[in-house]
């Protein structure tokens, strides 16, 4: 009979407490693919990717032993919020006009969400990851994340409306985005 059943979380935890070496390698090799797409959410280059990674593994593996256990599932949330920290604190350090408004054309609003009809969660993906870095992030943090601007604002240090502000022209733009893939999709 296994201890912890089929509880990855915390098995892996368990090794930490007792100072196995195979601990880190267990941790990353659970998850690391899965915060390296949530660090591509908010971080569009590579290399930047493995950057803001390696830092977010680096104060994952610092803090684990104050990581208090709270039942499946709460390790991950953890890992996630730690790598989104990370991919922000990066945004803010590395990006000074993260949420200057550029002359991008937007398309009408419209009160309907996107069109992805037809497109794979990939194009979806690829589309979100081409938002400028100030939109991508909010757009992330309140749609995905499921935060609110007040918090968003918060988080990146800028007020309510503007957080809310970037997500409809987040919104907006993307929307025209996979408009223009479902139209080349359908031209085939």
């Amino acid at each position: 009979m296994r201890l912890f059943g089929n509880n990855k979380e915390q098995h892996i935890l368990s090794l930490f407490a007792k100072g196995d070496d195979r601990a880190m390698d267990k941790l990353y090799g659970t998850y690391a693919d899965y915060l390296a797409q949530v660090c591509l959410r908010y971080i569009g280059n590579r290399e930047d990717l493995h950057d803001v990674l390696q830092e977010a593994f680096i104060r994952i593996f610092t803090g684990i032993h104050s990581f208090e256990y709270r039942g499946k599932g709460s390790l991950r949330a953890w890992l996630t919020r730690t790598v989104v920290n990370e991919s922000l604190r990066f945004l803010r350090d590395h990006n000074t006009e993260l949420f200057v408004d550029k002359d991008i054309d937007l398309p009408d609003s419209t009160d309907d969400g996107p069109e992805t009809d037809g497109l794979t969660i990939t194009q979806i993906t690829d589309a979100i990851r081409r938002l400028p870095p100030g939109y991508r992030a909010v757009f992330n943090l309140f749609a995905i994340e499921g935060k609110s601007h007040k918090e968003i604002a918060e988080m990146l240090n800028i007020r309510p409306d503007t957080s809310a502000s970037q997500f409809h022209k987040a919104r907006n733009l993307l929307a025209g985005m996979l408009k223009d893939l479902n139209r080349q999709g359908h031209e085939v």
